[in-house]
């Protein structure tokens, strides 16, 4: 039990938990370890009430649970609350990063909580950590632990409801019997008994034993589509980048009858050759290759012929070398006018280096200081706008690009929308484990 004065952020010998799934593993360890005992002998003890106020807790992203606030949710008591989260910090749990006041005359101002894991708990599962202090954080577990940490983290994962409360029964209820008629005699002496020989003796195993049919999961059908998709992201060149789900929509029907990424490459490539670094919208052009082709490619003949052709075709293998090539070799592309002019010229030095020189015609000076300035944001229209928003919608990587090459976290929200730069400031996070 850890006592009063090691209850805060400063004085604790815990750690900060990196997620809320990772305290929430702590919190049921401490439920099950039985190491924790309340200080209050008559009071609730530890149990699924604690559970569900933390599951609360859990799902705040600051740490602030108000009283008021905890009664509304779990429709508890204000003394129950203030009990569990007394336990909570007395387990080590919870501990202050600022104290709530009750001044009179102002509103009351909640406490301010953090997160915190036992070094007890660290201790029995054999978790090793790096740092010091409340800012350790979890580099490695014992072998011996993981089986623990794995039950533990299905325990955090389930969600913790209310126990129902039973109904009273009443002492003074009695059953009526099921007759007609006005006779109290009882009914229990018309109850049916099974004779000795029909018993089972529980020497003899149960003739119906339980067999486990447990064997890979088969892919339905929505996870056939999302499965293709994956695949078609991998191999084909010019779908680098693109979403997963709409993907996954727009090869619906050729995934429910059953063609392979292969096939649908090919037969989406067999009018012309598609080059990776020409296409702006890959799902659109998926969308418009295929079009109703899964009528007209009905047997898996006509598929693999249609592969075989194009297997076979020297400018289609020119083609996907190429696009092969550019896609080993590029990376996110330059959003500021002047860093494009800069790269353009660099390439042109690099060939005529390789190559011998170029016709003068073609060539140009670009220089940083007269370099063109990227347009104001007042300067575009709303179509531009649109297609810029919706290629970032479908990439990440323009937005990240567009911040590295000069672009202001403002002016980039402005363009892009609050919500599409947080997605991509999000995707470039590291994410810390969860232990």
């Amino acid at each position: 039990m850890v006592d009063a004065a090691h209850q805060w952020l400063t004085s604790t010998a815990g750690r900060i938990a990196t997620c809320a799934h990772s305290w929430m593993q702590a919190v049921h360890w401490v439920a099950g370890s039985g190491l924790y005992r309340p200080a209050r002998q008559n009071g609730p003890q530890f149990g699924p009430t604690t559970l569900l106020v933390a599951q609360e807790i859990a799902a705040l992203s600051v740490c602030r649970p108000g009283i008021d606030y905890l009664m509304r949710k779990l429709k508890l008591s204000e003394r129950t609350i203030q009990y569990h989260l007394g336990m909570l910090r007395e387990a080590g749990l919870l501990v202050y990063r600022v104290k709530g006041t009750r001044a009179s005359g102002q509103p009351n101002q909640a406490s301010v909580f953090e997160r915190v894991i036992p070094l007890e708990f660290d201790e029995a599962l054999g978790i090793r950590t790096a740092g010091e202090g409340v800012q350790r954080r979890p580099v490695g577990i014992a072998e011996e632990g993981r089986t623990l940490i794995g039950k533990l983290a299905k325990k955090a994962a389930r969600k913790t409801r209310r126990p129902r409360r039973k109904p009273p029964l009443s002492r003074g209820s009695r059953c009526t019997p099921m007759q007609g008629g006005t006779s109290t005699g009882s009914s229990a002496g018309s109850t049916y008994s099974p004779p000795e020989s029909k018993l089972a003796s529980g020497e003899a195993k149960s003739p119906t034993q339980k067999k486990s049919n447990r064997g890979p999961k088969k892919l339905n059908k929505i996870g056939r589509r999302y499965q293709l998709a994956k695949e078609l992201i991998q191999l084909v060149p010019w779908l680098k980048g693109a979403s997963v789900p709409r993907i996954a929509w727009i090869v619906r029907d050729v995934a429910d009858a059953g063609w392979t990424a292969l096939e649908v490459q090919a037969i989406a490539e067999q009018e012309c050759p598609i080059v990776a670094a020409k296409v702006r919208r890959p799902s659109g052009l998926l969308a418009d290759r295929l079009g109703s082709l899964h009528l007209l490619f009905t047997t898996p003949e006509r598929r693999q012929t249609a592969v075989q052709a194009w297997q076979d075709s020297r400018i289609q293998e020119q083609a996907r070398h190429a696009s092969y090539g550019e896609l080993a070799t590029q990376g996110p592309a330059p959003v500021a006018v002047s860093v494009q002019s800069l790269m353009a010229e660099a390439v042109r030095r690099t060939r005529e280096i390789a190559a011998g020189p170029i016709d003068p015609t073609v060539c140009f000076e670009v220089s940083v200081d007269t370099a063109p300035e990227p347009l104001a944001l007042e300067a575009l229209d709303r179509d531009l706008v649109k297609t810029i928003r919706a290629e970032a919608t479908d990439n990440l990587d323009v937005i990240t690009s567009s911040l590295e090459t000069g672009m202001s976290e403002r002016d980039a929200r402005r363009l892009y929308t609050n919500w599409l730069v947080d997605q991509a400031l999000a995707a470039r996070r590291a994410l810390a484990p969860a232990y």
